[in-house]
């Protein structure tokens, strides 16, 4: 690919390719570089440095996991919208590792707050019916359990011969109990100093924020 023919879109969608390759932590702007065969310069006439980089990976990975869970969850809800929505959510990590793991990765406020992954997110947990701050509780609590579960599967920590999508399910359908039956009521917990979370770009109610890093 000639330099004359880069973009800010080519240069993200060739990093997320790399990150699922060898993993976001191998993705640099001299990697990138090389594999369009131009200059480190050219890639920073497009990008500051390696951190905007990286969130921009994170950024595009949560847009298309989000689309990908919208289409599943779309005409469905309660339990068969709590079912759709996990399980597109793992299949998203499960065919893009390095998307994922990119997607960890914190993001400013307002991009997090109007991202594609919270309206997804709320209008899956319609039906629950649950009001703040235990809306935000419950999301905490899938969001948890989603990414420890993926994690482990992942790095083949589910040694025991039970079969992990029974498993899958069953955690399913134990989180659909647990948001039907869910103690309503702030219980008085303390609210951080800084009066936010830093949260990935993920699916998800809670905006957070990120710093930049030096080029790489």
């Amino acid at each position: 690919m000639v330099r004359a023919g880069l973009t800010v879109d080519k240069i993200v969608q060739a990093a997320a390719e790399m990150a699922d390759e060898v993993g976001i932590e191998n993705v640099t702007v001299s990697a990138l570089a090389r594999r369009f065969g131009v200059r480190d310069a050219s890639l920073y006439s497009h990008i500051r440095n390696l951190a905007e980089l990286r969130r921009r990976v994170a950024l595009q990975a949560g847009d298309e996991q989000a689309e990908r869970i919208a289409e599943a969850v779309a005409g469905r809800a309660g339990r068969d919208a709590l079912v759709a929505f996990a399980d597109a959510y793992r299949d998203y990590a499960r065919e893009h590792p390095g998307r994922y793991a990119a997607m960890q990765i914190p993001v400013e406020p307002d991009a997090a707050r109007g991202s594609r992954g919270v309206e997804v997110t709320a209008a899956m947990m319609r039906a629950y019916a649950l009001p703040d701050p235990d809306l935000t509780d419950a999301v905490r609590l899938l969001r948890s359990t989603f990414h420890g579960f993926i994690s482990l599967e992942a790095n083949g920590a589910f040694g025991h011969p039970r079969d992990v999508q029974a498993s899958w399910e069953k955690a399913l359908e134990a989180l659909h109990r647990i948001l039907t039956t869910w103690p309503t009521g702030d219980d008085g917990g303390r609210a951080r100093r800084d009066g936010g979370e830093r949260r990935g770009a993920g699916p998800g109610p809670e905006p957070e924020a990120a710093s930049d890093e030096e080029r790489e």
